[in-house]
Order: C-alpha cells, then sequence, then structure tokens
C-alpha cells in the first residue's frame, strides 16, 4: 500500500536555503512559522522533513512554543537558534516579517524547536 503524504507525526517543509544550511549545520534549532492549519498540526516528537531545492533532512520536533507577535517570540527565545549568529535582533525581525506580513503574524507565531536527525541530500 502506498501514501501520497507524511504520516500522522510526519511533516514536511520547504525552506530557504540560507535557513536550510544553519540547520544542517546545527547552527539553527528553532523553525519559526505561522498558525496555518498544517503547522497547529506539528507537536513535539513529530518528524520534520525540511527541504529546499533538491537538498531534504529530517528533524525531530522537541518543542513547539506559540506567541502573540514575532517580537514576544524574540523576547522569550534566543535569536541566534532562529537566524543564526550573525543577524542582529531588528535584522532578525525585519527578515521575519519579510517573509510572514502582519497578516499572517496575526494568525499566530510558532517556534518549532528541531534536532537534527540525519541529512539526505
Amino acid at each position: 500500500m502506498t501514501t501520497d503524504g507524511p504520516r500522522p507525526g510526519e511533516h514536511s517543509l520547504t525552506i530557504r536555503k540560507p535557513y536550510f544550511d544553519l540547520i544542517a549545520t546545527g547552527a539553527k534549532t528553532i523553525e519559526v512559522r505561522v498558525g496555518y492549519p498544517k503547522i497547529r498540526k506539528i507537536n513535539p516528537g513529530d518528524t520534520l522533513r525540511i527541504t529546499c531545492a533538491d537538498e531534504s533532512l529530517t528533524t525531530r520536533i522537541t518543542a513547539v512554543e506559540e506567541y502573540d507577535s514575532f517580537t514576544a517570540m524574540l523576547d522569550a527565545e534566543d535569536p541566534a537558534a532562529i537566524g543564526g549568529p550573525d543577524l542582529t535582533h531588528d535584522e532578525l525581525v525585519a527578515a521575519i516579517r519579510d517573509i510572514y506580513p502582519p497578516e499572517k503574524e496575526s494568525l499566530g507565531v510558532f517556534a518549532l524547536h528541531l534536532t537534527l536527525t540525519q541529512a539526505d541530500t
């Protein structure tokens, strides 16, 4: 029997190259998303496959934190674990808001804590 998607507890996301590389090296351990229905289904212990073009890696979700805004999330989480060590707080806020405009932020902000399990590149 074949399936057409991830099984329960398995999820997949596409990510931009700079952030993919940071996760692959272990520098980025928190992925930020907004509260789309598929993101709200992710739970600690779940597997998350992250892809960028023809590269992929598999992570395990260790925690899921929800916040009202990007600012609240950055006040509580380690910015270096989100954007790497080279982005300032303000640069990180700008980068996230470049991806997610205010109407998306209003869906809720999720910090997905990751641990790398394997690279499939």
